[in-house]
C-alpha cells in the first residue's frame, strides 16, 4: 500500500515510530493520538488507529483500536489496501485469543487467511501467514 510521504498524518506517525525506536514510547503515543485527532480521511483514520492499537495497555482497548483501524480500512476505495487485511484480522484474532474468546479468534484467523493471496511474497508476507497458521492451530486446539 502506498502512502503519501507528505501527508501530515503519515508524517506524525513516522515521527512517532522514530520516537519508539529511541525508546520514547510515551512521546510516540502522543504523536499517534495527535494523528488520530487530526485525521480527516479514511486512510488517515486507518493509519492513526493502527498505530494507536499498538500502544494500548490492555487487550480490550487494543481490540477496540484494531477493529477501528479495520473499519476505516474497509472504507478505503483502493485495492492496494487489501494487503493490510491479513495483518489487521490477525491482530484482531490475537486480541480475541488473549481475551479467551477462541470462537471469535478462530473466525478472525479464518478471515485473515482468506486475504493471504493479497500478501507480498516476501519475509513480511511469510511472517503474517505463519502467524495466521499458528493462531488457527492454537484456537482449533482450544475449541476442540
Amino acid at each position: 500500500m502506498l502512502f503519501d510521504p507528505n501527508n501530515k498524518i503519515v508524517i506524525l506517525c513516522a515521527k512517532g515510530m522514530d520516537l519508539e525506536g529511541e525508546g520514547k514510547n510515551t512521546d510516540g503515543l502522543k504523536l499517534f493520538q495527535q494523528a488520530w485527532d487530526e485525521a480527516e480521511t479514511s486512510i488517515e483514520k486507518f493509519i492513526a488507529a493502527h498505530y494507536l492499537a499498538r500502544h494500548q495497555e490492555n487487550m480490550a482497548d487494543k481490540l477496540r483500536w484494531d477493529e477501528t483501524a479495520l473499519q476505516w480500512a474497509l472504507k478505503i476505495n483502493d485495492n492496494s489496501v487489501k494487503e493490510t487485511f491479513p495483518s489487521l484480522y490477525l491482530n484482531i484474532a490475537k486480541c480475541y485469543e488473549d481475551l479467551n474468546d477462541p470462537e471469535n479468534a478462530s473466525k478472525n484467523y479464518a478471515l485473515a487467511l482468506s486475504f493471504t493471496d493479497c500478501l507480498p511474497d516476501n519475509g513480511y508476507g511469510n511472517m503474517i501467514k505463519g502467524g495466521i497458521k499458528n493462531g488457527l492451530l492454537r484456537t482449533s486446539v482450544k475449541r476442540g
